[in-house]
């Protein structure tokens, strides 16, 4: 429970003071080297496993062992070490100790918020550690987690590798687990040309994926486009104008909000393209708006990067009507 509910409060007030572990508003040192205690402080805060903890286990083993007998479990493990191992087993056991908080409280909450790369610009400062997730069940793939809370995968790439997902498929096998829910993938129906309700709702679902694919498809070939032009000068602000055209504002450092704004004061198309992103973003952030409202600013935004002139624009606007909703999968794609 206590877990569970600490985790579900870093979700939900990621990167701010209320966060138990952010390294943005706690410090990269603070998390990395005190992470472990982190948790335990956050853990005797009755208010946070009182609101985050509901809905988890609540049953007499809960309540009696591991709540009041927390300890209990890692003196177990150092006997069954010691039963299996003799006095090699001292030594598994202290490995066993520095893994979850060095690893998961330091490594996952700290470096995962702080270095690394990212696949989804997701409103967090979640990162990518690298993109084999081997050491920490899949963890390192930090990023995709947060994108995608409820996956059980957590790679989202060819290149990604979980070894979390795959210990889940062999026990499902066994019928030891299974999988609630995987990332759905972005479905495309060729000869669809027509913004629709399915269009709105595979957006909706997939907005995160569709604004990834806005920045491989428009944001980097426009970004490439005015390098290809763009004098000595010019160049030292482009190449580190990548991240400022994606990443969302709040979570942007003054010096990176100082560079977007000479990014798009100095360079038209650039500016155009960005503008169209917030666009797309705001539409299905209207919480309030009917289908019909959403559907007729989604034909607007259509129509007016089609009259751009812009070709990137145009061929995303095309592919954006082909897109249509699809059923969440838990197979081993």
């Amino acid at each position: 429970k206590e877990w569970a509910a600490i985790h579900r409060k870093h979700h939900a007030k990621v990167e701010t003071d209320d966060d138990p572990h952010s390294p943005i508003a706690k410090g990269i040192k603070e998390v990395f080297f005190r992470g472990a205690e982190l948790y335990r402080a956050e853990s005797k805060v009755a208010a946070t496993m009182e609101r985050y903890g509901e809905g988890t286990p609540d049953d007499w083993i809960e309540r009696h062992v591991y709540t009041r007998h927390s300890a209990a479990g890692v003196t177990a493990m150092l006997v069954i070490n010691v039963a299996l191992f003799g006095m090699v087993g001292v030594t598994i056991w202290a490995l066993q100790m520095a893994w979850i908080p060095f690893f998961a409280a330091g490594v996952v909450n700290g470096i995962g918020h702080y270095w690394g790369y990212r696949n989804y610009e997701s409103k967090d400062a979640s990162r990518n550690i690298v993109p084999f997730g081997l050491f920490i069940g899949g963890e390192e793939l930090h990023n995709n987690h947060h994108a995608f809370a409820t996956s059980a995968k957590f790679s989202t790439k060819w290149w990604e590798f979980d070894i979390g997902w795959g210990l889940i498929r062999l026990l499902s096998v066994f019928g030891l687990a299974e999988a609630k829910r995987v990332v759905p993938k972005l479905k495309t129906q060729p000869t669809k040309t027509a913004i629709d309700t399915d269009t709105l709702k595979a957006l909706i679902a997939h907005k995160l994926q569709v604004m990834s694919r806005y920045t491989q498809e428009v944001v980097m070939p426009a970004l490439s486009e005015e390098k290809k032009r763009a004098s000595k000068t010019s160049l030292a602000l482009l190449a580190r104008a990548r991240t400022v055209l994606v990443r969302d504002v709040s979570i942007m450092k003054a010096s990176q909000q100082a560079r977007l704004a000479s990014v798009l004061e100095n360079f038209q198309s650039l500016r155009v393209v960005y503008q169209f992103r917030e666009n797309l973003q705001a539409i299905w952030g209207r919480s309030t708006a009917s289908q019909k409202e959403l559907l007729d600013a989604l034909q607007e935004w259509c129509q007016q990067a089609e009259a751009t002139g812009i070709d990137v624009l145009r061929h995303f606007s095309a592919r954006l009507k082909t897109y249509v909703p699809q059923t969440t999968s838990v197979s081993g794609s």
